[in-house]
């Protein structure tokens, strides 16, 4: 997995991308936890959620933030984290053009990002979130949701509640035949510490699921 510099709005971006399998590999997009509480693409919900599409041949890329690592900048916000993804995908793209769609995940920050993202890009066809910040941040975004996705968050969740998450994600809105699956890891926490391997379960069960129904839909646009 080559380590990649992208020319950001706040400066470099360092990221590591895999090269996709075949020659219209879909993309998918790692976006990883808070800056500010120790989030980096090297977390390792971060590392497991890039294996599992790097694994299903998905051209994949995970980034740090402005401000972490070798990134450029400073945290803003969530406004600039926002533009750099963007600047992320945009990158991935120039040498996937023909990807057939792509997909975005991301754990708790990097969750409400990706979902920020997704109603930007009508190319984004799918989404993980872990442990969304729903007591946070304004998700009010999402009206209507385009795309179907996982939600996945820990019943023991102490810095976002998993009954918060249900009020407010039961209450988001989405287009005709999208579907937001909430699902509650029993124990886990906001880090899913000791939960990993079930958070990757359910997952790459989803994605089993989810993905030949996606790869048929894009066919036919």
């Amino acid at each position: 997995m080559p380590d990649v510099i992208i020319p950001g709005p706040a400066g470099r971006i360092e990221g590591k991308y895999s090269p996709g399998k075949g020659e219209t590999p879909p993309i998918a997009l790692i976006l990883h936890a808070h800056p500010l509480g120790g989030g980096h693409m090297e977390n390792v919900s971060s590392l497991m959620m890039y294996d599992i599409f790097r694994k299903r041949g998905f051209a994949t890329l995970r980034f740090n933030f402005r401000g972490v690592g070798r990134s450029e900048g400073t945290y803003d916000q969530g406004l600039g984290e926002l533009s750099d993804a963007a600047t992320a995908l945009d990158w991935i793209q120039t040498y996937n053009g023909n990807a057939p769609f792509s997909w975005v995940a991301g754990h708790s920050f990097g969750a409400w990002i990706g979902m920020q993202l997704l109603m930007r890009r009508p190319e984004v066809a799918g989404f993980i979130s872990v442990a969304p910040p729903t007591n946070m941040y304004d998700f009010t975004f999402l009206a209507p949701c385009p795309a179907s996705g996982l939600i996945v968050h820990g019943s023991d969740d102490r810095i976002v509640p998993a009954d918060d998450m249900e009020r407010v994600m039961s209450k988001v809105r989405a287009q005709k035949g999208i579907d937001i699956r909430r699902q509650i890891e029993p124990g886990a926490g906001h880090m899913f510490t000791n939960h990993m391997e079930q958070l990757e379960k359910r997952i790459e069960d989803y994605l089993d699921e989810r993905l030949p129904i996606v790869f048929r839909e894009r066919a036919t646009e």
